[in-house]
């Protein structure tokens, strides 16, 4: 019986999109609100979170894969450039004792130098620019 059902909803899911990175994250936003929607009760988070569903499951069953992946290709350049600032930022964290980051003025290429008082010359490992660089603290 269970089997039966799985390969009835198996070939009816033959040819669609289905699961991917924008859905995981529009289920994890999906939960957000409703748990949101537990302790505010709001006429607009609930229309909100219905438009949310319904967005959702039209991209899982769609048939026009080429959009839904770009779509997600989209999503996925966001959450790329959110995720290695936020991993600059922690690893400057970590380096604050011992280096200084400096941006390239030619390719804008983040550059960890050593932590030196005073003006230095460091080049660009990048496009091999030579920069000069004044480290105060």
């Amino acid at each position: 019986m269970l089997n039966k059902l799985k390969w009835k909803f198996t070939r009816f899911m033959y040819g669609r999109y289905g699961v991917d990175q924008l859905y995981k994250a529009s289920v994890l936003l999906f939960i957000v609100l409703q748990v949101l929607q537990v302790f505010v009760q709001n006429f607009f988070l609930n229309v909100l979170i219905f438009a949310l569903i319904f967005w959702t499951f039209y991209r899982v069953f769609s048939k026009n894969i080429y959009a839904r992946q770009k779509e997600n290709q989209i999503f996925l350049k966001f959450t790329r450039a959110i995720k290695s600032k936020g991993k600059l930022f922690v690893r400057r964290l970590k380096d604050i004792d011992s280096y200084r980051y400096r941006k390239c003025s030619a390719c804008n290429t983040t550059l960890r130098l050593p932590k030196k008082r005073g003006k230095h010359k460091a080049r660009c490992p990048k496009c091999g620019h030579l920069l000069e660089v004044k480290i105060w603290i």
